[in-house]
């Protein structure tokens, strides 16, 4: 089992930065992980951020240029920096892990993930 939890959300004002952080414990050692980042508003489903797998990362088009992931192997932690927030950009953020994809595709979808955070929460305002 792998046990995650998100930090870091925020109120902040548009054009700010915020740093959620998504650190994992438990079996972290067992396997090289895929970790991934969602988010949510009421009514909607749960849409792809960004992930990284394997040396790669990947972006949702509308968080290019503005959202960088990296990780702290050391710290078993990642990162979701956020630059230039928008009020689009208000949601539940989730982290999410799984053992590596050998097929990229997966790292996009929220249904391959094993494990979850429980969620930090992300208000833009103008």
């Amino acid at each position: 089992q792998v046990r995650l939890v998100e930090s870091g959300g925020a109120l902040v004002q548009v054009g700010d930065s915020l740093r959620l952080s998504c650190a994992a414990s438990g079996r972290t050692g067992a396997y090289d992980y895929a970790v991934g980042w969602f988010r949510q508003t009421p009514g909607k489903e749960r849409e792809f951020v960004a992930a990284v797998n394997w040396n790669d990362r990947y972006y949702v088009d509308s968080v290019k240029g503005r959202f960088t992931v990296s990780s702290d192997n050391g710290r078993n932690t990642v990162y979701l920096q956020m630059n230039s927030l928008k009020p689009d950009d208000t949601a539940v953020y989730y982290c999410a892990a799984s053992p590596l994809f050998s097929n990229s595709r997966d790292a996009l979808r929220a249904p391959s993930y094993a494990y979850w955070g429980q969620g930090t929460q992300v208000t833009v305002s103008t």
